[in-house]
């Protein structure tokens, strides 16, 4: 009944609000311990930067596996609550743990057999293979806390427990900032670690957050009941749960794969290059991030909403995440234009940096508003179901526009030429998501407007 009053019948704004602050708080803090990561692996060298965003790719697929994953769960078990069906959800959030088991598995597979002719792939600079497959070893290990924390996340805003879905997130953004240095550099008595320190540091945040976003599940989410049965495996459940969360997982996979080409495509150019690009993916992350945090109070509700037949409240909370989402990226996007330089200065750039990296930061941002677009509608699709559509967005995006547009600006030779293809792909992205967004938005709420079923 409180999930009822919160979810079906508060204020839109009110409730979007609401749910969306802390999750944005904490995102933006998770995306703040990627900048400082950065910061200080400057501080080592030029090459441990340019390893880190060679290691982006394998990041962004486990990442896209996750998040679909526990989008899925999230979504559904939403879906489910919307619709009074509250026994259905234990199965769905334990069939969602078990997932966070296969897959943790799988990556640590590859982190002990694969990571070496990952980086040797891309590159022929020791150094940078050196310094990535420690790197990148560590972290691929220990997936399963990163995994398992995004999925007990999701399922505490999937009953609207926003606030303590924060908990997790936030210390375990907090220790990995404290952590970063002690370990990169040897402090209180701890040897110098270098880039391998970055990634314990990760990875201890990781599993703290992963235990606290568990033990507040088992305390404070009572609507979730899972007992040992629901651990049977169930393909139907993992099919429905992927029905939705598959796009995303598809998102990450080939996000992963366009990532990796363009690094491919900028290390021909020089290091320093592949740099510039590892800098502004995570400067962008503190932008990017509380959009997701937003998006993650979003799809709860329309698809609570959806299940309860409330057209009004879904349209309401679409349009309001599309504002927000444009007014955060509008200010990201002055920042990367006013003050390309000063964030440079940030990663201690030498003169050579600052000149490639300052018309880099300029184009390349200019991605950021046609991005709040796509990303918001293509999760309001997901939320209601319509995962396939937001796929083609997808698909678009990266294998249509992204990687033709580096690959071909690529030949004319002129590296600051080459940054103009990240906005010209996310243009085209918004446009195609916008098409396809209509059309679920006809076949869908629609409908329950003129059903009269509309609360």
């Amino acid at each position: 009944m409180l999930l009822e009053n919160k979810m079906g019948v508060m204020g839109v704004r009110k409730l979007l609000l609401t749910m969306a602050a802390p999750m944005m708080l904490s995102m933006g803090v998770q995306a703040l311990y990627h900048v400082v990561d950065m910061m200080f692996l400057a501080r080592v060298s030029e090459y441990a930067v340019a390893a880190v965003t060679m290691s982006f790719p394998a990041h962004n697929l486990l990442i896209g596996i996750s998040v679909g994953s526990a989008v899925g769960v999230n979504s559904l078990a939403a879906r489910k609550f919307g619709e009074k069906n509250g026994a259905a959800t234990g199965k769905i959030a334990a069939m969602g743990f078990l997932l966070c088991v296969f897959w943790g598995v799988f990556f640590l597979i590859l982190s002990q057999s694969a990571v070496p002719w990952y980086f040797n792939f891309q590159t022929d600079n020791p150094i940078i293979v050196e310094y990535g497959t420690a790197y990148l070893s560590v972290t691929l290990a220990n997936s399963a806390a990163l995994l398992t924390g995004i999925m007990g996340e999701r399922l505490l805003t999937s009953t609207g427990k926003a606030s303590l879905a924060m908990a997790g997130l936030l210390v375990g953004a907090i220790t990995n900032i404290i952590l970063d240095p002690i370990l990169i550099f040897g402090m209180f008595g701890l040897p110098a670690m270098g880039i391998a320190g970055a990634a314990y540091a990760t990875v201890i945040a990781h599993w703290l957050s992963c235990g606290i976003t568990l033990a507040l599940n088992l305390k404070y989410n009572k609507e979730i009941k899972i007992s040992l049965r629901d651990f049977a495996p169930d393909l139907k459940t993992i099919g429905g749960i992927y029905k939705i969360g598959f796009p995303t997982v598809v998102m990450g996979t080939v996000g992963s794969l366009a990532v990796f080409v363009i690094n491919s495509i900028l290390i021909g150019f020089s290091e320093t290059a592949v740099a510039v690009f590892g800098v502004f993916f995570t400067l962008q992350s503190f932008i990017i991030m509380p959009v997701f945090g937003l998006i993650n109070a979003m799809v709860p509700i329309v698809s609570y909403n959806y299940g309860a037949k409330s057209p009004e409240r879904i349209i309401s909370t679409i349009r309001l995440a599309l504002i927000y989402a444009a007014a955060l990226t509008l200010i990201g996007l002055l920042v990367f234009q006013i003050f390309p330089a000063q964030l440079l200065g940030m990663y201690d750039a030498d003169a050579n940096m600052i000149a490639i990296g300052v018309p880099a930061l300029r184009r390349l941002s200019l991605n950021l508003i046609f991005a709040s677009v796509s990303v918001i509608l293509t999760s309001s699709m997901q939320a209601l179901g319509e995962g396939l559509r937001s796929l083609c967005a997808t698909l678009v995006r990266q294998l249509g526009a992204m990687i033709p547009s580096f690959w071909l600006l690529s030949l004319t030779g002129i590296l600051s030429a080459v940054w103009w293809a990240f906005p010209i792909a996310e243009l085209v992205c918004a446009i195609v998501t916008a098409l396809l967004f209509m059309r679920v938005y006809r076949r869908k709420v629609i409908p329950l407007k003129a059903s009269g079923e509309a609360v």
